[in-house]
């Protein structure tokens, strides 16, 4: 969401300072509206609610923290910012305790001002594409739940699966190929638990550092490194009340698996740099493609730490192992994309419903997705036919004309391992035997960029 997008309330009964403000938020792109007491703020939002707050500690009669909890009562999800001298920082504190989001010191630094609105501007856009995404998994759900979209017996068990364990605390380990909808699992997990109406935060491991896994897990602490310049919460914090979906669990360091058991057993943890404990109260539910029992074997993965996330296992097998699931699938995608192209296409040919069903699918449902939305697009008329699936054949290998070149090959094997690891750089130049900076290089040479 840009920053014109969101209505600000700045609340000070020091007319100098409301006015400042607002020009600054002004100048940023803002709406800013201002009150110069608590009670008229109350009055403003009987009318309507606004994105953001700005909240003076210390007014006469209604005092800020008053009114932080008459927002909080209206409007939950506000996200407020306490305005403080400096020698009142202990009660911004405690004013963050009771829900606020962040405080600034008088004198204001327009430059720090402009960082916690940022900051407060993405976290609204999170939410609500959070909220947008919950909507989207509830209709594709209610379809699945009905046989409709999965009508393999696999599925169906996965389905009974999730409704018996969905209510519970337990950690579960989601396992499958990349593409087979291990993160839509994940969401109906929370969707049908009691934490539902709570946060659900995602984070894929194997796209981070070790260092930058770190920090987005745990936060961290002004000045705990370099270019550390503010506070931050990390996903661990974030989940608190909700869930928390860690994606290719099985790519994180030995180092960073004792760190997680231990949040895991005591509920607790510390940001980086800082010294204060967090209590923090999340269901973990993880997701891999790799074996782990092997990587334990190998001595890469802490068996200690896989017992504990490996509570309740669902294994999603690959769409090759599912055919019957090719159709359904088909059909829902082909819906989806017409509504959304705005042409009429009526179905599938039996020719093109045969070449879907001898394809090998090594992409998944992610891979059948991008083959009807290609599809859908390339259509001339009301069917779909052989010709827009020209580029698979029957054998269940894509179509050639002709042998192929040695950069033809190349890009294919590169195409072919991007797609495997879901377009994971580093991840596919270990399953190529080449460092990331020459797959990088190729990516740029060949033009290739993730779909």
């Amino acid at each position: 969401m840009t920053p014109s997008g969101l209505a600000t309330l700045v609340v000070d009964d020091e007319e100098a300072i409301r006015e400042s403000l607002a020009a600054w938020l002004i100048k940023d792109g803002y709406r800013v509206e201002t009150a110069d007491s608590g009670e008229s703020a109350v009055e403003r939002l009987a009318d309507h609610l606004f994105d953001i707050y700005l909240v003076d500690i210390k007014m006469p009669g209604m005092d800020g923290l008053e009114l932080l909890s008459r927002i909080k009562v209206r409007q939950p999800d506000a996200l407020i910012i306490v305005i403080t001298a400096h020698g009142t920082v202990q009660t911004a504190v405690d004013a963050m305790k009771r829900g606020a989001n962040d405080y600034i010191c008088k004198p204001f630094d327009p430059e720090e001002l402009s960082l916690i609105m940022e900051r407060l501007a993405a976290t609204k856009a999170l939410r609500d594409e959070n909220v947008a995404l919950r909507e989207q998994l509830m209709d594709r759900l209610d379809v699945s739940l009905e046989g409709i979209v999965a009508q393999s017996r696999a599925m169906q068990n996965i389905f009974a699966t999730i409704e018996e364990v969905a209510p519970a605390m337990t950690p579960v380990l989601i396992q499958g190929e990349t593409g087979v909808g291990k993160e839509l699992v994940a969401r109906a997990l929370h969707q049908d638990s009691e934490r539902s109406a709570g946060p659900f935060v995602a984070l894929n491991c194997g796209a981070q550092s070790e260092s930058l896994l770190e920090s987005e897990l745990f936060g961290h602490e002004r000045g705990a490194f370099t270019g550390a310049l503010r506070a931050r919460r990390g996903r661990l914090e974030m989940a608190s009340g909700g869930t928390l979906f860690l994606d290719e669990i099985g790519d994180i360091s030995p180092k960073m698996q004792v760190s997680l058991l231990r949040v895991l057993e005591e509920k607790r943890f510390q940001r980086l740099g800082g010294s204060q404990w967090i209590d923090t109260d999340f269901r973990l539910v993880s997701a891999t493609h790799r074996d782990l029992v092997h990587l334990i074997r190998q001595g890469r993965f802490r068996e200690d730490f896989f017992y504990r996330i490996n509570v309740i296992r669902i294994e999603i097998p690959p769409l090759r192992d599912r055919l019957e699931d090719v159709a359904p699938l088909a059909d829902h995608f082909l819906e989806r994309y017409s509504r959304e192209t705005g042409k009429r296409i009526l179905g599938l040919t039996q020719r093109a419903l045969g070449i879907l069903t001898a394809y090998h699918w090594p992409g998944n449902v992610r891979e059948l997705r991008n083959v009807m939305e290609r599809a859908v697009v390339l259509a001339r008329g009301q069917m779909i036919g052989a010709e827009e699936l020209g580029f698979l054949d029957a054998s269940g290998e894509p179509c050639r004309l002709g042998p192929m070149s040695l950069r033809e090959m190349e890009i294919a094997h590169i195409q072919a391992a991007l797609d495997t690891c879901g377009w994971n750089v580093s991840r596919a130049a270990r399953q190529l035997g080449v460092d990331r900076a020459t797959l990088t290089r190729k990516l740029k040479r060949y033009r290739l960029q993730r779909p």
